[in-house]
């Protein structure tokens, strides 16, 4: 699109300047003139014009040479040598959507060895594997990931490609779109695709406020990214057969970037938030960093469980960014979820509302939580919470 002056048209009022909100508009020998350089083409000026001098025309589109494509991918990942959950998961829903489409659902491994990786799989519903192996692929590295799976993509042209939001997803899903020439829509909620492979990709948009469906009518692979635990992995199926094909990479790139230590993050025997079967989180309505403590206490009465909190916690530098639960935090679906002190904004809702059991416990009647919560207690969550561990002590101990 462009912004189009016509000076025979133009009276030279200046309407068209005090309304630009980038101030794209200036005059030049008694006309409108627009800087392409600013102009962000909202159109305000043309709406302006008592005259009609000013018009938005529409340019001709590059032609688009990356439209052929069949089969749906997932970048698989490993945590310590072993398949990630989310791998699994996005292979579960990638198997699904393929069937709609009338094609193939496909995992690409990369890694020092396969070993028994590519059954694991197929069985976890991937009709194809292909396994790129070697001791540059023994750890996740930018530049070798994106050279060898650009090279893969196309010399096979999937329709499209998931990858898990992970912290290397989300480094190597972009690198890879831009390369391919591409879009990708990223911490997907909810995937569909039509007979025809064209995928739907709905994403929280507006702040959250809303949810946004996007397609990419025109360009292959379609691309997207999915964060942990958003689907479900299926049983192992054992008999599912599949197709291990393995892939060289001609074109080899350096790697300019060398590892040289790896530390966990967190203490040894400290169970991820997305990992755990119970969470405990807290929201700003926990009133201090001591309080705060008190839902590690809570937490300690369960096995498998993990503190958490809202963005407001996080803000408050009551808990890590790694204990985050929301829209800019992590997702999950524990069995237990109480959530203490935290109203509920849509943002923490869409991290946490598909856990099977969800307890609130909010000062406030009308709080959003109590929506999606299984139980509820209303109160100040500083006196029910010691009552509530007090009760569960006494159970465990009867």
């Amino acid at each position: 699109m462009a912004i189009i002056v016509d000076k025979a048209k133009c009276i030279g009022c200046e309407s068209c300047v005090a309304v630009c909100p980038v101030g794209a508009m200036t005059m030049q020998e008694g006309k409108a003139h627009v800087d392409t350089e600013k102009c962000i083409l909202c159109g305000a000026c043309v709406n302006e014009c008592p005259v009609g001098a000013i018009s938005k025309e529409a340019t001709a589109k590059a032609a688009v040479t990356n439209t052929a494509g069949t089969d749906v991918w997932v970048m698989a990942e490993l945590e310590d040598g072993k398949l990630a959950g989310v791998t699994l998961e996005l292979v579960a829903k990638a198997a699904e959507l393929a069937a709609k489409a009338g094609e193939k659902s496909a995992a690409v491994l990369m890694a020092a060895a396969a070993d028994k990786l590519p059954e694991e799989l197929i069985a976890a519903g991937a009709d194809k594997v292909y396994v790129l192996t070697g001791p540059e692929f023994a750890e996740y590295n930018t530049d070798v990931y994106t050279n060898a799976f650009c090279e893969l993509a196309q010399a096979y042209k999937p329709s499209a490609v998931l990858f898990g939001a992970s912290i290397d997803g989300r480094d190597l899903a972009p690198r890879i779109a831009a390369r391919l020439h591409t879009g990708l829509c990223a911490d997907c909620t909810a995937l569909d695709m039509d007979k025809d492979g064209l995928a739907s990709w709905t994403r929280p948009a507006l702040g959250g406020n809303i949810m946004a469906t996007i397609l990419c009518k025109e360009h292959r692979p379609q691309m997207g990214s999915v964060r942990p635990k958003t689907f479900k992995a299926q049983p192992a199926a054992a008999g599912h057969q599949g197709e291990v094909i393995t892939f060289a990479v001609k074109n080899q790139v350096p790697q300019r970037v060398k590892l040289v230590k790896k530390e966990a993050l967190s203490g040894s025997g400290t169970i991820k938030i997305e990992d755990a079967e119970v969470i405990v989180a807290g929201g700003r309505g926990m009133g201090s960093a001591e309080n705060f403590k008190k839902l590690e206490e809570l937490a300690a009465l369960f096995e498998n469980s993990a503190v958490a909190g809202s963005r407001a916690a996080v803000d408050e530098k009551w808990i890590g960014h790694a204990g985050q639960v929301g829209q800019s935090g992590k997702t999950v679906t524990p069995k237990l979820y109480f959530a203490c002190g935290i109203s509920g904004a849509l943002q923490h809702l869409s991290g946490m509302k598909d856990a099977d059991v969800i307890i609130a416990i909010n000062k406030d009647p009308n709080a959003p939580i109590f929506q999606v919560a299984s139980y509820g207690l209303v109160g100040d969550v500083n006196v029910l919470l010691p009552k509530l561990i007090e009760q569960i002590k006494a159970f465990k101990q009867a």
